[in-house]
C-alpha cells in the first residue's frame, strides 16, 4: 500500500455518512466541512432546516451529497421523532454531538429554568442522539461517536454554572457509553474546545477586562478558530482512531497545562 492510499484508507471517510448537529456555525460548521472534505457525506442539523441553505451549500461544493433536518434540542419529544425519522431512510456513520447553549451569570441568579434549558440542550439531547443512533451502530458493530465538551469538563468556570455541569456530565457520558460499546465495535470519544472565536464566546471577546487575561493564560497566546477543532473531529471519527475509546481531547492552546 503506497502511502497515499494509507491515508486515505486510515484519515479518509469515503463511503460513510455523518450528522452534525448544530451545524449552522461555528464549531459545527468547521466540523461538518471539514468532515466533508474528508468524504464523508452530510446530515446538517440546526433548529430549522430552512437555517441551513449557506453550509448545505458549502458542503455540496465538496462533492459530497448532504441532508438538512431541523428540531429544537430543547424540545426532546422533537428530536427523538426527527432522528428516528432520519434514520428510517439513512444509515448515520459518525455523529458529531455539537450542538449546545450556554447561560452566563452567577449562581444566585440562575434560575431553574436556566439551568434547565442548559442541560436538556447540552446533555439530556446528547444522550438521546446518542442512544438512538447508538443502538444502529450496535447493531451493526461499528460506528464513531464524537462529542463536544470543553475545558469546563474539567473545571468550574466562572459564572457558567449550568455550562459547567453540563460539559462534566458529556465527558462523563462518553466514558461510560465508551465502557460498553467499545467492545461492539462503536467508539465514543470526545473533543474538549478551549476558547474558541463563536457566537457563544462574542461577549467574552468583547470585554476589555477578562479577554486580555484569558489570552494571557493561553500557552500559545491566542484564541482558537473553530477550524481548529475540526481536524481532532476527523480524527475520531476516522479508522485513525479505532482504538481510541472514551477519551476526552483537550484542544485548548495548553490551557489546562499551565
Amino acid at each position: 500500500m503506497n502511502h497515499a492510499n494509507w491515508c486515505e484508507q486510515t484519515f479518509g471517510l469515503r463511503g460513510r455518512t455523518a450528522l452534525v448537529t448544530g451545524a449552522r456555525t461555528g464549531i459545527g460548521r468547521a466540523c461538518a466541512l471539514a468532515l466533508a472534505q474528508a468524504g464523508a457525506d452530510l446530515v446538517l442539523w440546526g433548529r430549522d432546516a430552512g437555517d441551513l441553505g449557506e453550509i448545505r451549500a458549502d458542503v455540496a461544493e465538496c462533492g459530497r451529497s448532504v441532508k438538512c433536518v431541523g428540531a429544537d434540542l430543547s424540545d426532546l419529544h422533537a428530536v427523538g421523532r426527527t432522528t428516528r425519522s432520519l434514520l428510517e431512510d439513512t444509515q448515520i456513520d459518525v455523529l458529531v454531538n455539537n450542538g449546545g447553549t450556554i447561560h452566563r451569570g452567577p449562581a444566585i441568579e440562575t434560575t431553574l429554568e436556566d439551568w434547565r434549558n442548559v442541560m436538556t440542550v447540552n446533555l439530556d439531547a446528547v444522550f438521546l442522539l446518542s442512544s438512538i443512533i447508538g443502538a444502529s451502530m450496535v447493531e451493526r458493530g461499528a460506528g464513531k461517536i464524537v462529542n463536544i465538551a470543553s475545558i469546563l469538563s474539567f473545571q468550574g468556570g466562572f459564572n457558567a454554572l449550568a455550562y459547567a455541569a453540563s460539559k462534566h456530565g458529556v465527558a462523563g457520558l462518553t466514558k461510560a457509553l465508551a465502557n460498553e460499546w467499545a467492545v461492539k465495535g462503536v467508539n465514543v470519544n470526545a473533543v474538549a474546545p478551549g476558547y474558541i472565536t463563536t457566537n457563544n464566546t462574542e461577549l467574552l471577546l468583547r470585554d476589555s477586562v477578562r479577554e486580555p487575561a484569558i489570552r494571557a493564560r493561553i500557552p500559545a497566546g491566542r484564541w482558537a478558530a473553530p477550524e481548529e477543532v475540526a481536524g481532532p473531529v476527523v480524527f475520531l471519527a476516522s479508522s485513525a482512531s479505532d482504538y481510541v475509546n472514551g477519551h476526552v481531547l483537550v484542544v485548548d492552546g495548553g490551557w489546562l497545562g499551565r
